[in-house]
This record gives C-alpha cells, sequence and structure tokens, in this order.
C-alpha cells in the first residue's frame, strides 16, 4: 500500500480496530469475506474520524469552498457528511448510482437509480463529490461529468484511490491496491431472521 506522505498515523489500534492490512479470518463477519483477497485495507471508525477532517484540511488548503456537497450513494454518504460538517456546509444531496454487485463484480457500467439529484438546483454552484473509493473511477467520472453540466465547478474527494482508476479525486486520503474494509460495510445487514432486528 502507497499512502499519501500527510496521511495521519495508525491509531490506538485497541480502540479504532486495524488500520491497514487483516488476514482473512479476521473479516468473518463480513458477507465478502470468502471471496475477498486475503488481505485487505481495513478502516475503523477512530482513523475514519481523522480521515476525514484531514481531507476537509486539503480542500480548505486548495482555497475551495464548496456551495454543496453531493455523495455518491451509498458508499459515499458517511464520508459526506463528515466532510461537511468539517467544511461547515450546510446544503448536501445524493446521487444512486449502482455499478457493483460483489467483491470485483460490476455491471457493464455504472447505472444511476432514483430517487435522481436536483440537477437545476446546482446551477452556478461549486460543488464537492464525495464517494468512499475511486476503484475504477467510472462511478466517479460519471457524476463529476453529469454535474458539471451545470454547476460552476466540481471537484471530487474519496477516501481511496486504486492504481487503475481511470479518475484521480481531486482529494484522496490513501491510495491502495487492495479490497477495502469500510466501518460502515463490514458486517452483514441487520434482519428479523438473524435475531438482529426489532422485535415490535
Amino acid at each position: 500500500m502507497v499512502s499519501s506522505p500527510d496521511a495521519p498515523s495508525d491509531l490506538d489500534p485497541s480502540s479504532a480496530g486495524p488500520a491497514s492490512v487483516v488476514v482473512e479470518d479476521d473479516v468473518a463477519g463480513d458477507p465478502d469475506a470468502a471471496a475477498a483477497p486475503a488481505e485487505r485495507e481495513v478502516l475503523g471508525w477512530l482513523e475514519f474520524g481523522e480521515a476525514a477532517r484531514h481531507l476537509a484540511r486539503d480542500v480548505v488548503a486548495a482555497d475551495f469552498t464548496p456551495d454543496v456537497i453531493v455523495a455518491v450513494a451509498r458508499g459515499g454518504l458517511v464520508l459526506a457528511g463528515a466532510v461537511a460538517y468539517a467544511l461547515d456546509t450546510k446544503m448536501c444531496g445524493s446521487i444512486n448510482v449502482e455499478f457493483y454487485t460483489g467483491v470485483d463484480e460490476r455491471l457493464p457500467e455504472p447505472v444511476l437509480l432514483p430517487p435522481t439529484l436536483d440537477a437545476p438546483a446546482l446551477a452556478d454552484k461549486r460543488v464537492l463529490v464525495v464517494d468512499d473509493v475511486s476503484d475504477s473511477g467510472r462511478t466517479l467520472s460519471l457524476v463529476r461529468d453529469l454535474l458539471a453540466e451545470v454547476a460552476s465547478e466540481v471537484r471530487t474527494v474519496c477516501l481511496y484511490s486504486k492504481p487503475q482508476t481511470v479518475l484521480e479525486p481531486d482529494f484522496t486520503w490513501k491510495r491502495t491496491s487492495q479490497w477495502i474494509t469500510f466501518p460502515w460495510s463490514a458486517l452483514p445487514p441487520v434482519t428479523r431472521d438473524a435475531g438482529q432486528g426489532d422485535a415490535s
């Protein structure tokens, strides 16, 4: 893994979880673990908080003040909220795109899903597009190009970017070639059948 030179150092593993890689046995709660590579980039919640602040500082240092923050749902939703608070940006929205259907399984092209974003509301606005990772970069490129048709300026931010991406984000926390386990998707969905749902 190659990290940006100013990426934050690893946090206390007892509070933040593993900081970089983990063997397959350590991701037993991950529904994709059986099909995944033996080593992964693993992001803990506390490290995520540091990463979000790091990215917000990079945006400020670049003298970019977004009028609107747009999350690429679902992966970019949590980061977009954290960055929006860090930048004190009140206007937020999301755009729904489906591309990945499993570990290294994807549709032929990214597909926009409803509900759709009110694009005319972005006219002449500075927009920051937020996603969790620029893997192939095709989803991020699709969203950036779509919003660039109406916005005055569009920049992109991701926690991670991969070597094969066709679109390097304007702001990236780390670069990795590994599959990434995010804290919000590390566990399987909560269901009634698993005895984890709300009984009421």
